[in-house]
């Protein structure tokens, strides 16, 4: 069982995003830094401004007193014919030049003016600046109150323009993070591929050299790493072909002796007939053992072409159970598939002697199919597999208990996932501890037969499936 794979793109994610949160974080603190900073300066600006302007008008106002009612209102009207508002207070009364700019005096600013020093206030959410000082020989204070309204949209101007500079800076960091994540991480990619292809079997893969940074001594670590183990695997391979090939033609003969010797072994002494009778099943063995050795290599040398032809699964199930009486229940529908008939039994044959050497009854085949595929599924209701052993079990000359003295030789499925493969199908294995095992076979439909559903070809023509 593969193991499971990770998503890709997630790595690419990763970075596209902390690229992002960088360059957003870093823009946005250059944004609101400068905006601060600008603000400050226009405010402090508009203070000086308004601070220079309200002495000379404090002195101004001494010709007016002392301010009786009618001094008083000529005050006011000549500072708000000049485009000055002001508001007075005197004698108690706080009187202002133009209702509009008349904000309410802080007791603080009032304190600090009637200490006679040059006090200011900008009263929340009026948008104006207060500035005023006591007037020279009086105990009157004049406030000149001038209006920020201009300074403020000017700030909010800059803010807009900020933000939307703000999110320029993020979006282009996205496509630039994208596009450095998508090229960084492409020999990872690659790689991934290649790791992928070696597993699946294909050992000429290899990565392209490119440059001689990290990646460039990555990729020739990787090659070199492919070479030693395509060289490793088919002197093995070789190893294993040659081995089954010297031992084919002993192994012939032993059959034959073993043949003649089963005619005879109810005649033998009791004795010397247990020792026989094990002698001939060992020999079988062998042969067995032999026969999935060759037909292995062959399969690796990719010696053993696909003959296609017409057949129907569901009857190829019954005729096996009926030839080796295996005790299992086949039903499901008739399918047409155009595949290898003979590599198809070969699957099928492993899959359900595989569940009955290692299961227990009730055991089950069901054939199913639509448009594009159909899957043949074997089940049993044995002790199952254990959870360690499940990613091995289509490796060769595997056995949950290597002391177990079966028939089998640890290499029935690894020939029915390489048929299989040869095929253009999968055999996928899932089992649970004391509740059995599930083996299933996906092959594609190639072809449309008599009175059989659409085959995959027409589908993808249009045809609904």
């Amino acid at each position: 069982m593969a193991a499971r794979a990770v998503p890709p793109g997630r790595l690419r994610r990763r970075l596209t995003i902390a690229f992002v949160l960088v360059a957003g974080i870093s823009a946005g603190a250059l944004a609101a830094g400068s905006f601060l900073l600008v603000r400050q300066a226009r405010l402090d600006d508009s203070l000086q401004q308004a601070a220079s302007d309200v002495r000379p008008q404090l002195v101004a106002a001494r010709q007016f007193l002392p301010l009786d009612g009618e001094r008083r209102d000529n005050l006011l009207a000549a500072y708000e014919s000049s485009g000055r508002h002001v508001v007075l207070v005197a004698d108690g009364e706080t009187t202002a030049s133009n209702p509009a700019y008349a904000p309410t005096l802080s007791p603080e600013l009032r304190s600090e003016v009637a200490a006679g020093r040059i006090g200011y206030d900008r009263p929340n959410s009026t948008g104006l600046l207060v500035v005023g000082g006591r007037i020279p020989g009086s105990a009157a204070q004049l406030y000149v109150v001038r209006s920020e309204d201009r300074i403020h949209s000017d700030l909010d101007q800059l803010r807009a323009v900020l933000i939307a500079g703000w999110l320029t800076v993020v979006l282009l960091a996205a496509l630039v993070g994208h596009l450095l994540a998508r090229r960084t991480l492409d020999p990872v990619a690659r790689a991934s591929d290649a790791a992928r292809a070696i597993a699946e079997g294909l050992l000429a893969t290899r990565l392209p050299v490119r440059g001689r940074d990290e990646f460039g001594a990555w990729a020739e670590s990787f090659n070199e790493m492919a070479e030693a183990l395509q060289n490793k695997i088919a002197w093995e391979r070789r190893f294993t072909a040659d081995v089954a090939h010297e031992l084919r033609t002993p192994v012939t003969s032993l059959v034959a002796a073993a043949s003649l010797l089963a005619e005879q072994v109810e005649n033998l002494p009791d004795g010397v007939r247990r020792p026989a009778e094990l002698l001939i099943g060992d020999v079988v063995r062998l042969r067995r053992l032999i026969e999935e050795l060759m037909e292995i290599s062959r399969l690796d040398a990719g010696r053993e072409p696909v003959i296609a032809a017409t057949v129907d699964p569901l009857a190829l199930l019954r005729a096996l159970a009926a030839a080796h009486d295996w005790p299992v229940t086949v039903d499901g529908d008739p399918v047409g598939l155009f595949t290898d008939p003979r590599r198809l039994e070969r699957v099928l044959a492993n899959l359900v002697a595989n569940a009955v050497e290692h299961g227990a009854e009730p055991i089950r085949a069901t054939v199913s199919g639509d448009a594009r595929e159909v899957t043949v599924v074997v089940s049993d209701a044995g002790p199952g597999i254990a959870p360690e052993h499940l990613p091995h079990v289509f490796g060769r000359f595997f056995k949950a208990d290597p002391a177990r003295s079966g028939q089998g030789s640890g290499l029935g499925l690894a020939i029915a996932q390489e048929n299989a493969r040869l095929l253009g199908g999968r055999v996928t294995i899932t089992s649970e501890p004391g509740r059995g095992t599930e083996a299933r076979l996906e092959l594609p439909v190639t072809q449309r037969l008599p009175g059989s559903e659409t085959a995959a070809d027409e589908a993808e023509e249009g045809t609904p499936s």
